[in-house]
């Protein structure tokens, strides 16, 4: 901690914090029956960042030699800022996470494998499959963080990620299918679920809107399975929560804490404390500890998501949200863990009510305006409901909309909950997130498709 220490005593501001970070990333790629890429990547480096007033300055390096820690301490000197003398104590949290196979312990042959059982399965599936795409990460990250307030945090990040992307083609039809799973764990991810298992969700979603027909588009209701994940939540909603671009004024929720903005039904939680979720930490990257924060109650806003700068800037605590992609990056107000919390009905209970709509087992990417709050999501796998029953499938279905519009008007809430993973953009990082919501109904919502 003397290390930090010393930097820290440099350099004095409102607040001054050092992220130091030490990552290694292998990456397997199979495409054409073939390991197209076999990578390991090492980066190791330090960001320093200070607060004065409402400026941030900001300095990185990657080189953490002597030489190279008082480079970047004098690019910095210009905003030395009057501070008193600052002494580090090591801070823990209760919040702790368990590996059981770290990824460094398993030889890459056996990783190997893991993707060619994954790639076959798929090409078995059936003769429609024309293109196979597997994908296998795992990402060891060891962090420490120092701040001018005293405290020093660290923790070591384990990451996997597979996933399969299958295409299926007839005549001039072409389809896609796309499954993902991963977490904060280990090689124990296959124990969960076999790369075979991944392989087949995927290709068989491919094959199975080729023979869908395009739906009718126009207002009709829509069930949102479970299953399908909770990327609307993230992006028509979660963004706009966080406490920078409120802070901004462009977010469709800014200046409206105690507001009602969702139905009675509807309460969202960002919860980074989740045993080995994709969006999980033990402290965030400014090394506050991670939290469960409820941002909607019973449809009403309770709070927003922030990080030390924004919470900062209105006297409040920070949530634990300040994230960053890296060393390179100054954290900013991030998602974690976010969804809606189960509600009363059963999923079977809510399919029952639709006599016509849609049925939403699996969502697509879309866009957002987060002033606005307007929407369009893809629907990557959908079927009609008719007359209470999940019929034939369908496709080129859009959903169009705003996020408030789909908050104030969702009238039924499943029992159950799923969860879907990512990586979220923002500001040019990318920070690992997952996404959920129960099974809910839409009473109406515009849905894209043929006229």
């Amino acid at each position: 901690m003397e290390f930090f220490n010393d930097i820290l005593n440099n350099l004095k501001g409102d607040y001054v914090d050092i992220f130091f970070e030490e990552k290694t990333t292998n990456q397997l790629q199979m495409e054409e029956n073939k390991i197209q890429k076999c990578s390991a990547i090492i980066d190791k480096g330090l960001g320093v960042r200070l607060i004065i007033g409402e400026k941030i300055f900001y300095a990185y390096t990657n080189d953490i030699t002597k030489n190279g820690i008082a480079e970047l301490i004098s690019s910095l000197k210009n905003y030395k800022h009057a501070g008193s003398c600052i002494n580090l104590k090591k801070f823990s949290s209760p919040n702790q996470f368990f590996i059981k196979r770290n990824p460094q312990d398993v030889n890459i042959l056996e990783k190997i494998k893991f993707v060619k059982k994954a790639n076959d399965t798929s090409w078995i599936q059936n003769k429609k499959i024309t293109q196979v795409k597997v994908f296998y990460s795992d990402m060891i990250q060891k962090i420490k963080v120092a701040n001018s307030e005293g405290y020093f945090a660290e923790e070591e990040r384990i990451y996997t990620l597979f996933l399969v992307h299958a295409i299926a083609s007839e005549n001039e039809t072409i389809q896609t299918g796309y499954e993902a799973v991963g977490g904060l764990k280990g090689i124990e991810l296959f124990e969960e679920i076999s790369p075979e298992e991944i392989a087949i969700k995927a290709t068989k979603r491919a094959i199975m809107m080729l023979k869908a027909k395009r739906i009718k588009g126009g207002r009709m209701p829509v069930v949102i399975s479970s299953e399908a994940g909770g990327t609307m939540i993230h992006e028509a909603v979660g963004h706009g929560l966080e406490a920078d671009l409120v802070q901004e004024g462009i977010s469709v929720y800014s200046g409206k804490l105690g507001d009602k903005v969702a139905s009675e039904f509807i309460t969202v939680i960002d919860d980074p404390t989740l045993p080995n979720m994709r969006g999980s930490y033990i402290f965030d990257d400014e090394g506050t500890p991670s939290q469960r924060t409820i941002l909607v109650e019973n449809g009403v806003l309770v709070n927003y998501l922030y990080d030390k700068y924004t919470s900062m800037k209105e006297g409040k605590a920070s949530t634990g949200n300040g994230r960053r992609q890296s060393y390179e990056h100054y954290p900013i107000p991030r998602m974690s863990n976010t969804f809606i919390a189960p509600g009363n009905h059963s999923p079977e209970e809510i399919v029952r009510s639709v006599d016509k709509g849609l049925f939403v087992k699996k969502m697509g990417g879309g866009q957002v305006n987060t002033v606005t709050g307007e929407f369009v999501f893809e629907v990557q796998e959908g079927y009609l409901i008719e007359k209470g029953l999940i019929g034939e499938p369908i496709r080129g279905a859009l959903l169009i909309g705003t996020g408030q519009e789909i908050l104030k008007n969702i009238d039924m809430v499943g029992s159950d909950l799923g969860f879907s993973i990512g990586t979220c953009g923002k500001n040019a990082q990318g920070v690992p997130v997952t996404d959920g919501m129960p099974t809910i109904r839409i009473p109406e919502i515009v849905v894209g498709g043929q006229a």
